[in-house]
């Protein structure tokens, strides 16, 4: 039933439909190499939709709509503020390396990412479960085009191909895994799913089926171990900008809908799916981490990096329930979104230096194409480092409190098994810390290639300069984010 509240609990979602196909007509009739006018709309519409999203999650209250299929509440207009913004850095940083590569003939990769990031903000609100594949289906089918944009490029067009086979699969998973649970629910609302498995009438064993593939179909949109093999195929072959849009914001959608379908759906089946989590966890800090050591391009280096970030994410959601209680929940689900968040921040800042050394004619994906930047640089230099040991989780800088979030969140359980899965964290860090400080010291002892200088757009420079200002200034206050996603997990989760 369409009423009032449905109209404005979509707003964000109706604003970015209209202007998505507003922009496409208008586009028709740019003709500068850098799309101007579409730029400006795009960056328009994204800033309104931030704007719009953040003053619902500071109302701080929960609405449903559409007959309770879409939700409103503080996590997923927080994270929807987070992924608009996201795209924005990602379409600054990403335009003057698409005009290089006549990328931007059309205004297709502004339309795309406008109709990708309605489909992550589908995801995000969904509370029902078709509702969440129609929005997985149009993020990742606008996705799969964004990569394949440089139709004449034979590696971007390979890592498509394998992008849109992979992603088949998994949504193929993830589908299969919603039918079963429907077939023994009977119900495809979350909020109704919850209810049936609590009343503990349900066959349990067509659960945990059910919930295997459903795990295994979040795992590959999340990029945690054993379900991460697109991720450095893609990060390498898709176009670098491509390669930052599909790398951050979509990362906020998957982790929302893993909040709603384990925990809002799932809850009482915890001592089940958190097994299988750690297992992801485990495995992605393992191959994560040691299969970036031996990279030498940087876009497969920060492609394992990835994997191994998103163990920790992984570790934070499987500590929520201990002992059938979940007095450990809000910690370990708010250190879980903080640490998305940062990640997505610090990885904008590393890639948006990629982008910007690729501008000189040649892609600079290579470590080795980063000799000597602190000679040629030092704003750049420094803020890649800065990015760097962010990722490393060195303090004071953000990187290091996300990281320290969820081993608190691990060590309050009490268990000896949480414990253990903390130093093995820890461990890992230490071995992943070797790849990150690799990439520094090439940079800053290495000598330069080239002795020409590093020159960027005005907004680039600016936004560039914020972004890596931001991954230093919430590494040393980083209360404010803490609390604002401890609220928005503790507000989401009492309803």
């Amino acid at each position: 039933m369409l009423d009032k509240l449905s109209l404005v609990v979509t707003a964000p979602e109706i604003v970015l439909l209209v202007m998505a196909c507003v922009i496409a007509l208008v586009d028709l009739g740019v003709k500068s190499r850098l799309r101007g006018l579409t730029y400006w709309l795009t960056l328009g519409t994204l800033a309104v939709v931030a704007f719009a999203a953040a003053d619902m999650a500071m109302d701080g209250r929960t609405f449903y709509a559409f007959g309770r299929m879409v939700v409103s509440d503080p996590m997923g207009n927080w994270l929807k503020c987070f992924a608009a913004i996201a795209m924005m850095i990602t379409l600054v940083y990403g335009r003057p390396y698409a005009a290089d590569r006549e990328m931007l003939r059309g205004g297709e990769m502004f339309t795309l990412a406008l109709f990708a990031l309605l489909g992550m903000f589908v995801m995000i609100s969904a509370s029902n479960f078709l509702v969440i594949y129609l929005g997985l289906e149009l993020m990742t089918l606008s996705s799969y085009a964004l990569v394949a944009l440089r139709r004449d490029n034979e590696v971007a067009t390979e890592a498509a191909m394998k992008y849109f086979v992979l992603g088949a699969m998994a949504s193929g998973f993830l589908l299969y895994g919603m039918s079963m649970l429907y077939g023994a629910t009977g119900s495809l609302d979350i909020d109704e799913v919850f209810a049936a498995i609590g009343s503990g009438r349900i066959n349990h064993q067509v659960l945990v089926f059910g919930l295997v593939f459903i795990v295994a179909g979040l795992g590959f949109k999340l990029g945690a171990a054993p379900f991460h093999m697109w991720i450095p195929d893609v990060y390498h072959g898709a176009p670098t900008a491509i390669t930052l849009m599909i790398g951050s914001a979509p990362e906020l959608a998957a982790f929302a809908i893993a909040i709603r379908l384990l925990v809002e759906g799932m809850i009482p089946l915890a001592i089940d799916w958190q097994q299988m989590l750690m297992v992801l966890s485990v495995a992605s800090l393992l191959v994560g981490n040691l299969a970036a050591i031996a990279q030498s391009n940087l876009k497969r280096m920060l492609a394992y990096s990835t994997i191994a970030q998103m163990g920790f994410v992984v570790l934070g959601l499987s500590a929520g329930v201990v002992n059938g209680t979940t007095a450990n929940a809000q910690f370990a689900y708010s250190a879980s979104m903080f640490y998305i968040v940062t990640y997505v921040l610090t990885t904008l800042g590393a890639f948006g230096i990629i982008l910007l050394l690729a501008r000189e004619g040649f892609e600079s994906d290579e470590i080795a194409d980063l000799a000597g930047l602190n000679q040629r640089s030092p704003l750049y230099a420094g803020i890649m480092a800065v990015c760097m040991f962010s990722l490393a989780g060195v303090p004071p800088l953000v990187g290091f409190y996300a990281k320290l979030l969820v081993l608190q969140a691990l060590v309050a359980s009490g268990q000896a098994l949480y414990i253990g899965l903390a130093i093995f964290a820890v461990i890992a860090s230490l071995i992943g810390a070797f790849y990150y400080l690799r990439v520094v010291k090439v940079m800053y002892f290495d000598s330069p290639i080239t002795a020409t200088t590093v020159s960027a757009p005005a907004d680039v420079r600016a936004v560039l300069s914020l972004n890596g200002a931001l991954v230093l200034i919430l590494g040393i206050l980083p209360g404010g984010l803490m609390a604002l996603c401890a609220e928005a997990v503790v507000r989401t989760l009492a309803t």
